[in-house]
């Protein structure tokens, strides 16, 4: 279901909105905000972005293991992998990132949106960010 105001939507985002995602905004279009579920022995965020809100195309690296996986609660969503049709994100879908694979996630332009997000456990794993998913990309969705 789409909302369009932050309040209806803050009634069905089980898991909280959190913070300002300060730390990453330069990696994102629009506002994003992250609240940490748990840290320890696997970190795992509510991530709300705003409509029209994503983040950029970005690989998440691992020598062995490694990926990301998402878990959409609220609101409505894009997924996305480089060179394949974007993926709409309802709550219930739940995406397996391979280590590896470049994509971007985010809002739909008109709907509120919050997943799960946790990195898979691997060996010297990192995140590379990439460049930002243009306005014309994101409008033909």
């Amino acid at each position: 279901m789409k909302y369009l105001e932050k309040e209806e939507f803050a009634k069905v985002n089980s898991f909280g909105l959190g913070f300002p995602n300060d730390a990453y905004a330069k990696y994102f279009i629009g506002q994003s905000y992250l609240n940490t579920l748990t840290k320890e022995p696997l970190a795992m965020s509510n991530v709300t972005f705003e409509p029209g809100c994503r983040n950029n195309w970005h690989i998440h690296h691992a020598k062995k293991g490694g990926g990301q996986i998402l878990i959409c609660t609220a609101g409505e969503g894009w997924y996305q992998e480089w060179s394949k049709e974007a993926v709409s994100l309802e709550p219930g879908k739940v995406i397996v990132i391979p280590e590896g694979v470049k994509h971007w996630h985010g809002a739909k332009k008109d709907s509120w949106f919050a997943h799960i997000a946790f990195e898979v456990p691997g060996e010297n794993t990192s995140n590379e960010w990439l460049e930002a998913v243009t306005d014309e990309e994101y409008a033909k969705l």
